[in-house]
């Protein structure tokens, strides 16, 4: 599968002055492209980042993944939402124009994810079919709460919300009921001991290379059925 995949750099302009640097990975099919954000913590080439992509390109599923500013500069200070929602919404149309006629899907890990949701929710997303949260942070750790869920009445896309038990920013017994709300459009998938980092223990039976094949192909799976 390595010596099939695509493998392309760039640079996306966010708004005058604002650029940030992407990464296409594309398998030799496709069967959708996913615009992948990364989370708060850490930047597009984070080892989770990739292994994800790697892991959806031998399902058929090509990502682009992104930089938002604060991380492009280097900075552990997140920049103002406006901005984000601007880098989700230019990385959206980079997508649509990489995607070659395949199905565009978008969202992320965590907060690139949430962000993702926010900019389909002020304004929608033309072009994509779905909107995917790898772990959608629905609370900070140790406050539980749904308001940050709020926003999701107003996507007119499906979503997908690959969540772990383990994980202390969604809080399933809060999270079951936000998905629920929303009705058919919303599907959740459960992974069985994972964190908010899709990390399992050693403990629970399971390998974090079999988490990254249960996001996969569940999201693979989802992807079908939009079509």
């Amino acid at each position: 599968m390595t010596e099939t995949l695509g493998r392309v750099e760039g640079r996306l302009r966010v708004a005058d002055g604002v650029e940030v640097s992407t990464l296409l990975v594309r398998p030799a099919t496709s069967r959708a492209l996913y615009v992948l954000a990364h989370g708060a913590g850490a930047g597009m080439r984070h080892a989770f980042m990739e292994a994800l992509a790697l892991r959806l390109a031998q399902d058929g599923v090509a990502t682009l993944r992104y930089q938002f500013p604060y991380t492009e500069r280097g900075s552990g200070r997140i920049d103002p939402e406006p901005l984000l929602l601007a880098t989700a919404r230019a990385a959206v149309q980079a997508g649509r124009d990489a995607a070659d006629g395949v199905p565009v899907i978008a969202g992320g890990k965590s907060m690139g994810g949430r962000m993702t949701s926010r900019a389909a929710a002020a304004e929608p997303l033309a072009g994509v079919a779905g909107v995917a949260f790898v772990g959608f942070p629905l609370h900070p750790a140790g406050r539980p709460g749904v308001t940050r869920a709020d926003h999701l009445a107003h996507v007119a896309q499906p979503l997908l919300f690959l969540q772990g038990t383990r994980d202390a920013l969604a809080d399933l017994d809060l999270l079951r009921p936000v998905v629920g709300r929303l009705g058919p459009r919303a599907t959740l998938v459960v992974v069985d001991h994972a964190d908010h980092a899709f990390h399992v223990l050693k403990r629970s039976g399971r390998t974090d290379a079999q988490v990254l094949d249960q996001l996969a192909t569940a999201l693979r799976d989802w992807v079908e059925g939009l079509r």
